[in-house]
């Protein structure tokens, strides 16, 4: 891995491993949200960086390469499906290329470009930098340094733990609190998209033009 300079490569990683039950039989992430692929709205968001990665299950590897037909990203399939996003998250760290890398869930189709690319300069320097949103760690909105995080999911999942954000108790990890947050994202960002309901008022935003990030 790389070590640390003044313009380290930036990577992204896209989380899309999940099996959407809450959603119903169709796989959330290439459903259609507001006429595009909900995986492709989060991946647009990420596209200015280096290197782009979704971590998925071999299943879902066709469609979302259909979906994201044109743009330069590539899949990494999960070694253990529905091992949580752990294993994504793992998995696709170890695959990347860049020594500081964005993580986000593909279904926050909200994802904030201009909030990572604070998170990325609240991490230089560190292992992480953490928004804090509601009273929460929101590790699947962050930015890590890739080996490090890497690193430390494979020390959480030996111990059978399969909870992101125990992987970030040991870490040098810079938590960013809401007021901070507000300064440089509409905290829509962190909409995630779990259910049908939530999914038609998502596209009702986007179809309204009320979201302008």
């Amino acid at each position: 891995m790389a070590s640390e300079r003044s313009n380290p490569r930036r990577g992204g990683l896209v989380v899309a491993g999940g099996r959407s039950r809450r959603f119903g039989e169709q796989d959330k992430v290439i459903a259609d949200l507001a006429g595009v692929p909900m995986v492709r709205r989060v991946a647009d968001r990420l596209s200015d960086l280096d290197e782009l990665l979704v971590s998925c299950r071999a299943d879902q590897t066709a469609a979302i390469e259909r979906a994201l037909s044109g743009m330069d990203v590539r899949c990494v399939v999960d070694p253990e499906p529905d091992g949580g996003p752990m294993i994504g998250v793992h998995t696709g760290l170890r695959a990347l290329d860049a020594e500081y890398a964005a993580v986000v869930a593909a279904d926050m189709p909200f994802v904030d470009a201009t909030l990572l690319s604070h998170l990325f300069e609240r991490a230089a320097g560190h292992d992480a930098a953490v928004p804090r949103h509601e009273g929460w760690l929101q590790p699947t909105q962050a930015v890590y340094r890739t080996e490090r995080m890497a690193d430390a999911c494979a020390r959480a999942l030996s111990r059978g733990d399969r909870e992101l954000r125990a992987a970030l108790s040991s870490l040098d990890c810079v938590v960013v609190e809401e007021d901070e947050l507000r300064e440089h994202a509409d905290l829509r960002t962190f909409t995630n998209v779990n259910t049908r309901e939530e999914f038609a008022a998502a596209e009702r935003a986007l179809e309204a033009d009320d979201w302008s990030a």
